[in-house]
C-alpha cells in the first residue's frame, strides 16, 4: 500500500508538472513585430564618467574625467531592461490624449515592475496613451524614466553578473550566438552583457535588435545604451567561433564575450 501511494503522489506531480508546461506556453501574439531602433529605443543616452581616448597606432586607451560631471551614468543595465520591457509589455495608442505626470508616473512603474521572462499577448499589455513609441514618450518623459528605471546599483548588481568572471568556451559562444539568432528570429530581442575579464576594458549592456547571417560570420545590430542616435555592430565569427565589438568613442574595440540576461532565474 506504501508503494502504491507513493507512486501515486509521483504520479499526480508529474502530471501536475505536465499540466503546468503546457498551460505556459507563451502566446502568439508575445512579439508579433521586431525591435525597432529609433521607436523601441529610449531617447536619451546613459552617460559616461570618463572621457576615453583611443591611440590608433597602439590601441592603447587613456581617460580622463568628464567635464561638466555626469548625472546619469553607469545606468546601461536599466537603459536596457527598461527598453525591453517598455517592447514586451507596453503598446502606445496615439488616439488617446497623453497621461498627466501621474498617471505617465503609474505606468512607467506598471511597465517596469514586470519581468522580462514572461510574455503577453496585445490584451494584457499597458495602454501608454499620446504617444506613438518609447522614443517619443522618453523624450517627453526623460526625468520620470531616469527616475523610475532604476539606479546605477542595478548594473553593479544584475542577477548574471557572475558568470562574467569564468571562462567562455568557443563551444558556449558558438551555441550563444545560435541561441541569439533563434530569439531575434521570433521577434524577441536579447539583452547581452558584453565583457572581457579580467581585462575589464568593457563591462557593458545592450539589446540585440537584429542580426544578419553570412558563411563567415554573424552580424547583430544593436542598441546601445550609451549612443541613442544610431545602432552599433557585435560580430560573431564563426571560424573562430568569437564575438568582436568594434572600436568607438569608449571601446577600442576587440575580442568580448557574450552571454544572454534576463533570461533565467540565475541571470
Amino acid at each position: 500500500m506504501l508503494n502504491f501511494r507513493r507512486s501515486s503522489v509521483l504520479g499526480l506531480l508529474a502530471l501536475a508538472l505536465l499540466c503546468g508546461c503546457a498551460t505556459s506556453q507563451p502566446p502568439a501574439d508575445a512579439f508579433p513585430r521586431r525591435f525597432v531602433f529609433g521607436q523601441d529605443t529610449l531617447a536619451y543616452s546613459n552617460e559616461l564618467y570618463w572621457v576615453y581616448k583611443v591611440d590608433p597606432e597602439t590601441g592603447r586607451t587613456t581617460h580622463e574625467p568628464c567635464e561638466p560631471k555626469p548625472t546619469y551614468a553607469l545606468h546601461c543595465v536599466p537603459v536596457a531592461r527598461t527598453a525591453r520591457l517598455f517592447f514586451q509589455h507596453a503598446r502606445f495608442e496615439t488616439n488617446l490624449p497623453p497621461p498627466d505626470a501621474t498617471t505617465a508616473r503609474t505606468l512607467v512603474q506598471q511597465v517596469l515592475k514586470r519581468s522580462p521572462s514572461v510574455e503577453v499577448g496585445k490584451a494584457e499589455r499597458v495602454v501608454i496613451p499620446g504617444y506613438a513609441n518609447l522614443r517619443d514618450f522618453s523624450a517627453a518623459h526623460e526625468q520620470l524614466l531616469k527616475a523610475e528605471c532604476g539606479s546605477k546599483w542595478n548594473s553593479y548588481f544584475q542577477r548574471g553578473n557572475w558568470r562574467l568572471i569564468f571562462p567562455f568556451s568557443r563551444r558556449h559562444q558558438e551555441r550563444m550566438a545560435r541561441r541569439l539568432v533563434e530569439s531575434i528570429r521570433r521577434r524577441r530581442p536579447p539583452v547581452v552583457h558584453l565583457g572581457d575579464f579580467p581585462r575589464l576594458r568593457l563591462n557593458h549592456a545592450v539589446v540585440l535588435c537584429d542580426a544578419r547571417e553570412g558563411d563567415k560570420e554573424i552580424e547583430f545590430s544593436v542598441y546601445d545604451p550609451n549612443d541613442s542616435s544610431q545602432p552599433a555592430r557585435l560580430r560573431f565569427d564563426r571560424v573562430s567561433r568569437r564575438f568582436y565589438f568594434p572600436a568607438n568613442f569608449y571601446f577600442a574595440g576587440g575580442r568580448v564575450d557574450v552571454y544572454e540576461i534576463y533570461c533565467a532565474w540565475n541571470y
